[in-house]
């Protein structure tokens, strides 16, 4: 296990260092100046000319790049801006902010969106997607796929903009989408956030309905459930000693890739409700050209992936007793 978690870091440390690299590349193919944004209305040749250095855009890319990595282990001066302390992800061309704060600062609320949604949706995907297998052809197995069917083809921003008209506007029986720190006050945390919870479950429970019915189907054929039943184990104890079992597996490992998405930035989420979490400072810094401030995002979100799948393979020995890590 432990070959295997140091091999899978390593690994995880040069997909990351592949991304920023290609990241850094790709913003200077966008034909906008970083630096008059910061300088303002007001901006002379001299004043323009200091804000580059302070910035640290005066150098060739690849010298730009090394000092922004060199910045994340031993931190960076940026001059009149101040100095930054590592580990320092730059300072945002947009606001002149530490970057690192600034997602620190959103991270919550997109934490709160994800891990309360992803709550929801895998209780009850998972949930209906067994009581579907386990009545295959009846009519609650009808029923999960019709409605599962019909809630994926629905979209985020469609379902949310409904939803917030007539549960919010309408009928008042949900409080208007909001973020309120969960030790401030956590009734008004899941107060503000149900509405996004709720519509995001609605959406990704339906996948893990259909993903869950046709992994249960396909186990309670195996071999092994078939041994089982003949020597005589209850119905219980197959379907949750080893029929279960084996079919979560797969859908741990997309559970972990899905969690590690809405930890990325659920973009479309949170620009229907308004909430301020990371994907609304993703596509802020997308339209601003912020370099500094899309390399943090993007960084969190692959690593968000990368340890999320690291975490994902070293339980899946685990909970499928036919898979060992090599």
């Amino acid at each position: 296990m432990l070959r295997f978690l140091v091999r899978r870091t390593f690994g995880a440390l040069v997909i990351l260092l592949v991304i920023s690299a290609v990241t850094f590349w790709l913003f200077y193919a966008i034909p906008r100046d970083p630096a008059m944004m910061s300088c303002g209305k007001n901006c002379t040749p001299d004043m323009l000319k200091q804000v580059r250095h302070n910035l640290g855009i005066d150098h060739p890319i690849p010298v730009q790049y090394w000092y922004w990595l060199k910045g994340i282990f031993a931190g960076r001066s940026y001059g009149d801006f101040g100095n930054c302390p590592a580990p320092c992800l730059g300072y945002s061309f947009a606001n002149r902010e530490p970057v690192l704060g600034t997602i620190m600062d959103r991270l919550p609320t997109t934490l709160s969106l994800a891990f309360g949604s992803a709550v929801v949706f895998l209780i009850f995907g998972v949930g209906a997607g067994m009581i579907a297998a386990v009545k295959q052809g009846k009519w609650q197995d009808k029923v999960a796929s019709s409605a599962s069917l019909v809630a994926s083809s629905m979209q985020i921003y469609f379902v949310g903009y409904i939803a917030m008209y007539f549960l919010v506007a309408k009928l008042g029986i949900l409080d208007n989408p909001s973020y309120t720190p969960l030790t401030d006050n956590p009734a008004e945390w899941a107060s503000g956030l149900l509405l996004p919870w709720l519509v995001l479950a609605l959406i990704w429970t339906a996948n893990y309905t259909r993903m869950t019915r046709s992994q249960m189907v396909e186990t309670l054929t195996e071999d092994y459930v078939r041994t089982a039943r003949a020597k005589g184990l209850s119905r219980r104890t197959v379907f949750f000693r080893f029929a279960w079992r084996g079919a979560m597996g797969p859908i741990v490992t997309i559970f972990g890739i899905d969690l590690a998405t809405l930890i990325g930035g659920a973009i479309i989420t949170e620009t229907v409700f308004s909430l301020q979490g990371v994907g609304q400072l993703a596509l802020k810094s997308v339209e601003q050209s912020d370099l500094p401030m899309v390399l943090g995002v993007t960084l969190l979100s692959a690593g968000a992936i990368v340890i999320f799948n690291i975490i994902v393979d070293a339980i899946y020995a685990s909970i499928d007793p036919r898979i060992r890590l090599a």
